[in-house]
């Protein structure tokens, strides 16, 4: 049997673990008896730590929300996959120095060998540039803003807010005819979505059920509604899927509906999922509903598929895709010791 300081670590372990255990549970795994686990109990309240009960033949204890955070009691595993994820927070803004501080106090009482092993694989590892595009930044997200959508998903309560789609410095990166546009919205929120390193609402208009993503960088929140909704399931597909779908025709801030020249079933097969949906034509003929945030890395992506496809717009990535054109035909020449002038005829 363990020493009761010893047991009664190994019982705040258990009690960490799960949100709720019986009392012939918490027995056997600690080899001693229910009267022994009703003390010890006792004992841990006596330290301050707020264990509950539930009386009956259903009984069972749960370790409460106190007035400070009791110590966290991790197994190796635990404790190595907690401190690699504090070194590699990214996107959420404000948390740099949290994450920072809450890393120096758990490798303060790492064991060394196990320190050694965080140590390894921070040295051994390098971060790669946190953007999708060639010269486009990853957008952080307030911390406060998550968890204020957040709190609306969970209670299920309307949630009001400022949306501003893309950025006015931004020129020429939107779609023809449009511009950076903003206005207020009102959704029932069901869920948050992190993919390819942006953070997306996706919500339903509770006047006309129409389901949509919203980009969190691109919002900014109102006065909580603190009205309940009933949830609505989300028709045909899961969350996720649905991110994707609508984030390749409606939020990024360059759009594009390329027509290629073979069968969708081809294009899936050469496409990373995150690049866009693709909607069949013909056996010979499909469109790709593409989109990034810039036209340098839609070019890339059409670039990379190694078929022959066309183009009708935006204006902007006709422009840049004639450009790359010239200067492909420019190294031609080059390397041929011909003439651009000639190279760049048909």
């Amino acid at each position: 049997m363990l020493e009761t300081s010893a047991r009664l670590l190994a019982l705040l372990s258990l009690l960490q673990s799960r949100p709720s255990w019986a009392g012939s549970e918490l027995a056997e795994r600690l080899g001693v008896s229910g009267r022994t686990i009703r003390n010890d109990i006792a004992r841990l309240r006596e330290l301050g730590y707020p264990v509950d009960a539930t009386r009956g033949t259903t009984g069972s204890y749960s370790l409460g929300a106190g007035t400070k955070l009791p110590p966290l009691l991790l197994d190796d595993e635990e404790a190595v996959a907690i401190a690699i994820g504090l070194r590699a927070a990214t996107g959420i803004s404000g948390i740099g120095d949290s994450s920072a501080q809450a890393l120096a106090k758990l490798e303060q009482v790492l064991p060394h060998r196990l320190r050694r092993q965080v140590a390894a694989i921070h040295q051994s590892t390098s971060q790669g540039p946190h953007n999708t595009g060639s010269n486009v930044e990853d957008p952080e997200v307030d911390a406060a803003v998550l968890a204020q959508i957040a709190t609306a998903v969970r209670d299920h309560e309307w949630f009001r807010f400022d949306y501003t789609t893309g950025a006015d410095d931004r020129p020429g990166e939107l779609p023809s005819g449009t511009a950076a546009t903003s206005g207020q919205k009102l959704v029932e929120p069901y869920r948050l979505v992190n993919w390819t390193r942006r953070w997306y609402l996706v919500g339903r208009d509770p006047q006309t059920g129409a389901w949509a993503t919203f980009r969190v960088d691109w919002i900014a929140p109102r006065t909580p509604t603190h009205r309940v909704f009933t949830p609505t399931p989300l028709p045909g597909l899961d969350y996720t899927s649905f991110v994707l779908r609508d984030v390749a025709s409606t939020g990024w801030k360059v759009h594009a509906r390329i027509t290629v020249f073979a069968s969708a079933q081809e294009v899936l097969s050469r496409i990373n999922a995150t690049v866009g949906v693709v909607e069949s034509v013909s056996d010979e003929q499909c469109v790709l509903v593409t989109g990034a945030d810039s036209l340098e890395t839609i070019a890339v992506y059409i670039g990379m598929l190694g078929l022959d496809f066309e183009v009708t717009g935006p204006p902007g990535l006709i422009d840049h895709l004639a450009v790359l054109g010239e200067r492909y035909l420019r190294s031609i020449g080059k390397a041929g010791g011909g003439d651009a002038d000639s190279a760049r005829r048909p």
